[in-house]
């Protein structure tokens, strides 16, 4: 049986226990303490800490997340972190409301309802739990998905685009990559009955209770989901917070819900839906209600935006386009505890976020 460590946090004052064969981020989890966290896979570096004192070594990370001299320094990523000894830890970046009331990780089976094509590279996904369970989530969080008949433990993470009041069924936008397993089955294989398991939610890009800045959020391809989620939640609350959607793709038959999300924007105060197209803009448009431009949406979101360090930025899509709107934000001179973000990681590692 493996040695189990104490973890102590700082400078929030909490301990956790660990064993030696599992992740200490993980372990947290476990434990019902949520700590701040992105990709999970050592891909990005949301739950980079300090260690402080003790034993701890890491599984194989990316360097883009940590770098030799950081790890040299005593940086960590908690999702790849294993621990050899009781271990005092400085968490660098932490949410209070959210280290202790953080929706629990919960395991649930699902069947698929449907699987629909929205775009050549696009899905919707719907399932039900099963059994009467009701999957708890915050909008705007995602939850991993276990590959039937993958390797034991193998699974891919995926945004809800759903929120905890639509409890019939729980709805997923999946980008399918060529060769990507996941994505083999969504062609041949996953179907309406099959069994799904569902274990989550994870992610922190989820609506801060009691903020009343207005909201920008920036998707690009899948990463529709999680603001769709977000925009259905606040529509759901009748909130009057002012929000600005940019969407971001490359051609026009890269896109898909554009008419619900002109109906949720009718319930929302001062909605504005922007698309940004990084190839040529088609001859003719018809939507007068909904504009387009031609740019990366980072851009087309900083040419529409002049006060973004007076709002709230959620953002979710493919690594490039959240590192160049996170560069952008960072010139706008936005506080980094106004932009909350989940960042898609290649088909090499999980597909989607």
């Amino acid at each position: 049986m493996s040695e189990k460590h104490r973890i102590y946090f700082e400078p929030v004052g909490i301990e956790i226990e660990v064993s030696e064969d599992e992740r200490i981020l993980d372990a947290a989890f476990k434990q019902n303490v949520h700590l701040m966290h992105g990709c999970r896979e050592g891909q990005c570096s949301a739950c980079k800490s300090f260690v402080l004192d003790g034993d701890i070594q890491m599984d194989k990370y990316s360097t883009f997340a940590c770098n030799d001299s950081e790890v040299e320094d005593g940086f960590v990523l908690l999702c790849r972190a294993h621990a050899f000894e009781d271990c005092t830890i400085e968490l660098l970046n932490f949410d209070e409301d959210e280290l202790f009331n953080a929706t629990p990780i919960q395991d649930v089976d699902c069947e698929v309802l449907s699987v629909v094509e929205l775009t050549g590279d696009m899905v919707s996904l719907k399932m039900r739990p099963l059994g009467g369970v009701d999957f708890d989530f915050k909008p705007g969080q995602y939850t991993d998905v276990l590959i039937p008949g993958g390797e034991d433990g193998e699974k891919r993470s995926f945004s809800m685009a759903t929120t905890p009041i639509s409890a019939d069924h729980l709805e997923f936008i999946i980008k399918k990559y060529p060769g990507g397993q996941f994505s083999s089955l969504l062609d041949d294989g996953i179907a309406a009955g099959t069994q799904l398991h569902l274990n989550g939610p994870y992610g922190n890009c989820t609506i801060k209770e009691g903020r009343v800045l207005p909201i920008v959020g920036i998707a690009g391809g899948a990463g529709m989901a999680p603001i769709l989620s977000l925009l259905r939640h606040l529509a759901e609350t009748n909130s009057d917070r002012s929000v600005h959607f940019y969407y971001g793709a490359r051609r026009i038959d890269d896109l898909f819900y554009i008419d619900e999300i002109r109906e949720i924007g009718k319930k929302l105060k001062d909605f504005r839906f922007v698309v940004g197209l990084s190839d040529e803009l088609p001859a003719e448009w018809g939507y007068e209600d909904v504009v387009l431009e031609e740019g990366f949406i980072h851009m087309v979101a900083e040419r529409h935006e002049p006060t973004l360090r007076s709002t709230e930025v959620y953002m979710c899509g493919p690594p490039p386009m959240v590192d160049a709107a996170t560069e952008m934000l960072e010139s706008q001179m936005v506080p980094s505890d106004q932009v909350f973000f989940d960042k898609f990681t290649s088909p090499m590692t999980p597909e989607s976020v």
